[in-house]
């Protein structure tokens, strides 16, 4: 029942995909099933938590193979959210989540949404001429991994890119940054410590790359993720701002991958989804839904000379022992 596939409405295999993701995570429906419904026909019509519910259960009481997301791409299209357009991925679901957050009313819901996927991390900024160091802590939705070193070189593998993130940078030259403490400019250290991680951990590959022509050029080549990843095994000490009991719950379990397909300016997305509830693996290709193997997966790990296959660009990782 619950392996429903989406009608494309004209390029919006991106759309689907990503409410594939939300949709078949329990963690995320208990939290929809719970909000106020908007008391207006126009409200109700312009409330993405209100429409994206609808949706669910038009996928989960039908007998249909598909349904339409007619009403809820209406709804987005309200929401300047453009229909008939190529989207990236990652920046529609930054896009999605924020109308979520800003349309569910009850406090206590957004929060639950906030701890479902906000990753929380401190900022260090340090002169390399004296002690002064300043630090702050931020909040985002996905962690935006590099595929390729200061170099240009090829990251390796998934756990390469996410030690190369929270790898410090040092700012010299004309990134120097300016010192209270020295009164002028001098050389920092920069670097991102981790503090705390949610429920569903959301990574994104960075594999859409600006040139100097100013073209958007894809990264396809081959890159490995894991099934399970343990956070604390791949960053250092110095890498992480948080206790033990934190770290404790640092073990993930791949959930869910985006994957796309084609070039840049003309490119396809679908998702592999692993149930919840029969840990099978599935592949939701807009309308059509087959059950699919770890082997068909991991096709999407890239290859440089197959650009036009499918890759991963969205990794959803699921914790494996919340506390």
């Amino acid at each position: 029942t619950e392996a429903v596939g989406l009608y494309n409405l004209g390029q919006s295999c991106c759309l689907n995909s990503l409410l594939q993701v939300f949709l078949m995570n329990i963690h995320f429906t208990r939290i929809l099933r719970r909000i106020t419904v908007p008391p207006s026909p126009a409200q109700r019509r312009n409330n993405v938590p209100y429409q994206m519910l609808l949706l669910l259960e038009k996928m989960q009481c039908g007998k249909c193979k598909a349904v339409g997301p007619t009403d809820l791409a209406c709804c987005l299209s309200e929401h300047r959210v453009e229909l008939f357009v190529q989207h990236d991925a990652a920046q529609l679901f930054l896009t999605l989540w924020n109308l979520l957050k800003k349309q569910m009313k009850r406090p206590e819901l957004v929060e639950e949404l906030c701890d479902l996927y906000t990753i929380c991390i401190q900022e260090h900024v340090s002169c390399q001429k004296c002690s002064f160091e300043v630090k702050s802590n931020s909040t985002m939705l996905t962690l935006p991994l590099p595929v390729l070193d200061a170099n240009s070189h090829r990251l390796k593998a998934l756990e390469d890119c996410l030690q190369y993130f929270f790898h410090p940078e040092e700012l010299t030259g004309q990134n120097m940054c300016f010192c209270q403490q020295c009164g002028r400019k001098t050389a920092f250290l920069q670097s991102m410590k981790l503090v705390h991680l949610p429920q569903t951990l959301t990574l994104h590959l960075k594999r859409f790359c600006f040139e100097r022509s100013s073209r958007t050029h894809k990264l396809s080549h081959h890159l490995p993720f894991p099934q399970e990843l343990d956070l604390r095994q791949i960053l250092a000490e110095s890498q992480c701002q948080a206790d033990d009991s934190e770290k404790a719950t640092w073990q993930y379990e791949l959930f869910a991958v985006v994957a796309h397909s084609g070039s840049t300016s003309c490119g396809h997305y679908c998702a592999y989804i692993r149930s919840l509830t029969d840990c099978k693996w599935y592949c939701f290709n807009d309308s059509e839904v087959c059950q699919v193997s770890w082997d068909d997966v991991k096709c999407t790990y890239g290859r440089s000379n197959l650009c036009w296959r499918e890759t991963a660009y969205l990794l959803f990782y699921m914790k494996k022992h919340p506390q």
